[in-house]
């Protein structure tokens, strides 16, 4: 049966996403600095990514259930979202058609992950252990794309040649899909619970609310961490270092975290990611200066992302059985990284100017302390 599971197939696909986003996140900023735009601006563009991940999930999910063919559409957003981004390659464009382009891409670009997620826990079936196997190979992914593409800028390419690498691994992500075999997977059509019921529990509006908030509060390293440290002086591959540094935690962590699950338990997990995450954004605001703080405060990704997005996982799982196990996953995406997100980068856009980047990571320190208070009553009891 272990032989049957496309493990190969799977696990490039996650590389190829995650590869995509390690460019993204640290890089796309700059490029847009470098094209003319303000921090107000880039701060916009930054926000309609995680914004379509509001309604993507789950406009995707509900066709993907409704039609039965979650591969084929895996492969028609992630076709969709190559073509819809090689526009961006164009120069000299309005600040209306960069925002329509981005729009149309991250639409498509938001469906792709949560539906192979599907796939990927459908052929395991039983195996499900060997989940975070696979899932591994996104953050190393993530982590060469981070690194690589730092030196690149650094020693070979201009900064402008960044949208070709990432249309190029929009195609090596699609081309990886064509690969996978299909699954065929019949779901019950009744629960009993329903949706309503479970939106209604005390644990699940704690765990949204705060899941939303944590995300929040990583808007303004999303959108400005590159920037605020080329400012202090760094160099594109030092900053690429620095992102590779917090992945670097993050696989480490998953390599260990059932271990550190089964000693200490969900609820402390998921409560001691959220108190470290209100450390880390006060360590990058107040610590620039100081690069061994900037280290601790990579090194403590692993639990403002990590541990914090495996409790989640869990948490949603246990909560959303059956028919809304896939509902679940995509509330989870569109509230957390798509409306926490989508805030999250733009009041950092607006603010930045105006109150510079410590007192903007201060502000991301306290959202995660209200993200602490909203967890603390119910979730993971």
């Amino acid at each position: 049966m272990a032989e049957r599971v496309p493990v190969v197939r799977l696990a490039g696909f996650y590389l190829a996403y995650f590869a995509i986003l390690g460019i993204l996140l640290p890089y796309w900023p700059l490029y847009l600095q470098q094209a003319g735009y303000d921090p107000a601006v880039i701060g916009l563009v930054m926000a309609v990514m995680p914004a379509t991940r509001i309604v993507s999930p789950a406009f995707w999910g509900w066709l993907a259930d409704r039609t039965g063919h979650t591969l084929r559409l895996i492969r028609w957003t992630g076709f969709l979202a190559g073509a819809t981004f090689a526009l961006i390659v164009w120069r000299d464009r309005p600040l209306f058609w960069l925002l329509a382009t981005v729009l149309a891409f991250s639409f498509c670009w938001n469906a792709t992950l949560p539906l192979f997620e599907a796939v990927t826990l459908s052929h395991l079936a039983r195996q499900l252990h060997r989940y975070s196997r696979v899932r591994l190979w996104g953050s190393i992914g993530f982590l060469l794309a981070v690194w690589g593409m730092g030196e690149l800028l650094d020693r070979l390419v201009p900064i402008g040649a960044l949208p070709w690498a990432i249309a190029g691994l929009l195609v090596g992500q699609w081309s990886v899909s064509l690969a996978v075999p299909p699954i065929r997977e019949r779901h019950p059509m009744t629960a009993n619970v329903s949706l309503r019921a479970i939106l209604r529990r005390g644990e699940v509006v704690g765990f949204f609310l705060s899941a939303s908030l944590l995300q929040m509060a990583h808007g303004p390293y999303y959108a400005f961490y590159s920037l605020h440290l080329e400012a202090l002086g760094f160099t594109d591959s030092e900053i690429g270092q620095l992102w590779a540094l917090g992945v670097l935690a993050e696989i480490v962590l998953f390599s260990v975290l059932g271990r550190v699950h089964h000693y200490v338990g969900l609820r402390p997990l998921l409560l001691g990611s959220l108190a470290l995450s209100g450390v880390r954004w006060l360590l990058i605001g107040w610590g620039g200066a100081r690069i061994g703080l900037l280290i601790l405060a990579q090194l403590l990704h692993a639990a403002s992302f990590g541990s914090a997005h495996a409790a989640a996982v869990q948490i949603v799982h246990r909560n959303f059985q059956g028919p809304h196990h896939a509902k679940g996953q995509a509330l989870y995406s569109s509230l957390a990284y798509g409306v926490g997100g989508a805030i999250g980068s733009l009041y950092s856009g607006l603010l930045w100017q105006g109150w510079g980047a410590s007192w903007i990571f201060t502000s991301a320190a306290g959202i995660s302390l209200l993200a602490l208070v909203a967890a603390w009553p119910r979730v993971g009891r």
